[in-house]
């Protein structure tokens, strides 16, 4: 008979037992996943985190260029429109009207991609661009056209050569595509000068010899 009190005695215990390390193993999984649930957050958000800090960074080179290529595209289109009132040969105007509207669209093409990149683009042209205005400013006819013209041919070779060299070897894609789109109309925008300033010279010595 005692054997038999002792086990209906043991039985609750044995329960109990049970109870309690069910208990412990139930807390111990949801300790688990949600320790686990916290290390995921927050490796995405570090992930998410490196991601944001390295949108919109350029590399140094890249940078470089397109605030050159700002520079030199404002220059474009101030100079342009000054020698499309001021030009006396009709291949200097047509060529000044060119460089307003080709300029014009590829600025505005360089502000988007500069933007997307978190790049300050200059608001204003150069101390360069401004004493070329002012020598301009001083001429008149002919000697106006030589003048332009040479700024001009000089000018576009020195962008062609840099369009290049970025079409090539931009690390940044979109500035990389930017290049390459605009290179021809560099290239032609240096056959159209190169005419127009032997147009140019020819109407200077006509003038002199007057």
């Amino acid at each position: 008979m005692l054997p038999s009190k002792l086990a209906k005695a043991a039985l609750p215990a044995a329960l109990l037992c049970l109870a309690v390390a069910a208990h412990a193993q139930a807390t111990s999984g949801t300790t688990t996943a949600g320790s686990s649930a916290s290390t995921t957050t927050t490796t995405s958000t570090k992930s998410s985190s490196a991601k944001s800090s390295s949108k919109g960074q350029l590399d140094h080179s890249d940078r470089k260029f397109v605030e050159e290529a700002a520079k030199g595209g404002m220059a474009e289109v101030e100079l342009g429109q000054l020698a499309s009132q001021r030009a006396q040969s009709p291949d200097v105007k047509q060529f000044a009207q060119r460089m307003v509207t080709d300029h014009g669209k590829a600025n505005d093409q360089l502000k988007q991609v500069a933007s997307s990149k978190g790049v300050e683009l200059p608001s204003g042209t150069d101390k360069s661009t401004q004493r070329k205005m002012d020598k301009l400013q001083k001429l008149q006819g002919a000697e106006f056209d030589k003048a332009y013209m040479n700024d001009m041919v000089k000018d576009h070779k020195k962008d062609v050569k840099d369009f290049q060299k970025q079409a090539k070897s931009a690390k940044d894609p979109d500035v990389k595509n930017f290049a390459a789109q605009t290179l021809p109309t560099l290239q032609e925008h240096l056959q159209m000068a190169e005419a127009a300033q032997k147009s140019a010279k020819g109407e200077a010595k006509s003038a002199k010899g007057k």
